[in-house]
């Protein structure tokens, strides 16, 4: 597998699926060319160049992992698989993984280059403003925020968004206090000290999967990413900080997390993943950066949230964890499951056995679907990961007065959009959740009419025996 970011846009290239862009202005056009690529039907990664302000050399790279192509080749699967399979290769790939600590080595790429003290200065690196009300530039959309359990030496390495706001300041967003980095920022504040924090803007695809997969409390994201690639992580230890920090990344800075009793700066507004603007600025908690540290000519690795059905991967994986979840509660011939509009909209396929099978199904997707407001269940000869398959069903199986029933109070979000101000004010972050039986009706499921479509086995041999010339 790929070493680093550098060898992941190898293989990208080599898949035909990159796009290198010049002159482009990280004032608004990153974002938009960002966003309308997404929306391509080949959505190709994009690296960016002699960006608008910068000299040449300092890149960035967006649309890393948001299609299955290379969603599957970050993992280290097949880039050729269809959806569906490469989320049953995933999960199977998942339930064997075995940690890799990582090792520590004696050099470290990102030093090849180091501002200290007085010489740091955050505008040398380019730092897109994606969305047009953005509250400013954020160089922090797919970077790992590492930090130490005062307690446990517990190395944590998540993913948080990081707004620029000087040439030495920086704030860091964590979504809300229950998040790990939250948690052990706060021991240190308690204690009436800073914490040390290093961000790494340019780790590699499996390092940035771990960062935002959500994992339990102490496990390590270093040794979930050496997992998925069979090969331990290389670290080196911060200079500043004393943090294991990754060899092979592009840009890192250093510092330490004022308490937020001490300063705080406005973060925010950012656009979300739902397409719209959650909260006006809010108080965030300061950085001071104390070193950066990068690789000769530096590649950011960007990760925008977008207006679905536009995700950062490609895979869903709440989706396999809501396949995982039927299975564990006996719910049987469950032959796939999907999220749409990212992640919003959750399909279960499966082969029905007995009448409230696929009602069955649905209540236990519904309970573990965040946010989705829609939940889908179809036959075994649909595609789950197709929408147009899926809304093929919903047309032609579902009679409305029948088939679609309304669960109350079920778990969204403080970013869900639908959920009015003031209800917000007050604390509300639940909604109501359509579940829509799109199966045929199982008493007279045998008289149904007949399709006139390929099954999914005969597709398939159609694409093993002419895919190459399609």
């Amino acid at each position: 597998m790929y070493k680093d970011l550098r060898e992941f846009i190898a293989a990208v290239d080599k898949l035909g699926a990159l796009r290198r862009i010049e002159g482009a202005d990280p004032r608004f056009e990153i974002g938009g060319i960002t966003e309308v690529a997404a929306g391509l039907p080949d959505c190709p990664a994009l690296l960016f160049d002699n960006i608008k302000g910068f000299p040449p050399g300092f890149r960035i790279f967006t649309n890393a992992t948001t299609n299955v192509q290379r969603a599957s080749l970050a993992l280290g699967l097949d880039p050729a698989l269809r959806p569906l399979d490469a989320l049953k290769a995933w999960m199977e790939k998942r339930k064997n993984l075995r940690p890799q600590p990582p090792v520590t080595v004696k050099t470290a790429a990102f030093l090849e280059n180091t501002m200290i003290g007085r010489d740091v200065d955050i505008a040398r690196l380019p730092a897109p403003i994606w969305h047009r009300h953005d509250g400013g530039p954020f160089i922090g959309s797919g970077s790992l925020v590492i930090m130490r359990d005062p307690d446990s030496g517990w190395i944590n390495a998540s993913i948080y968004r990081v707004q620029v706001h000087g040439p030495n300041k920086v704030t860091v967003q964590f979504d809300h206090g229950g998040r790990h980095g939250a948690i052990i920022t706060k021991k240190y504040w308690d204690r009436g000290e800073s914490c040390p924090v290093a961000i790494v803007h340019g780790e590699d695809p499996a390092l940035f999967i771990a960062g935002f997969e959500y994992l339990p409390d102490g496990c390590s994201e270093y040794e979930f990413a050496g997992s998925i690639k069979g090969a331990p992580i290389e670290v080196f230890d911060g200079p500043q900080t004393g943090l294991p920090l990754p060899a092979l990344a592009e840009i890192i800075f250093e510092g330490r997390l004022l308490p937020m009793s001490e300063a705080t700066l406005p973060e925010g507004p950012f656009g979300e993943f739902t397409g719209y603007y959650a909260a006006a600025a809010r108080p965030g908690p300061v950085m001071e950066v104390s070193a950066i540290h990068h690789r000769n000519d530096p590649i950011l690795l960007g990760s925008p949230p977008m207006k679905p059905p536009r995700f950062h991967f490609g895979l869903p994986f709440r989706a396999a964890t809501i396949w995982s979840n039927l299975e564990a509660a006996g719910v049987t011939d469950v032959v796939g499951a999907w999220q749409h509009v990212s992640q919003l909209m959750t399909v279960v396929a499966l082969r029905q056995r007995y009448d409230g099978h696929a009602k069955r199904a649905a209540l236990v997707a519904a309970a573990h679907s965040y946010m989705a407001r829609i939940v889908v269940v179809v036959d075994d000869d649909i595609d789950p990961s197709n929408l147009g398959d899926v809304m093929w069903a919903v047309a032609t199986r579902c009679e409305p007065a029948e088939g679609i029933d309304i669960v109350r109070n079920a778990w969204s979000s403080a970013l869900d959009p639908r959920i009015a101000p003031e209800d917000k004010e007050r604390g509300v972050t639940a909604h109501s959740k359509a579940i829509i039986d799109a199966c045929r009706p199982f008493a007279w499921r045998d008289k149904f009419p007949p399709t006139s479509a390929l099954s999914p086995d005969e597709a398939r041999e159609i694409e093993a025996k002419w895919g190459k010339l399609l």
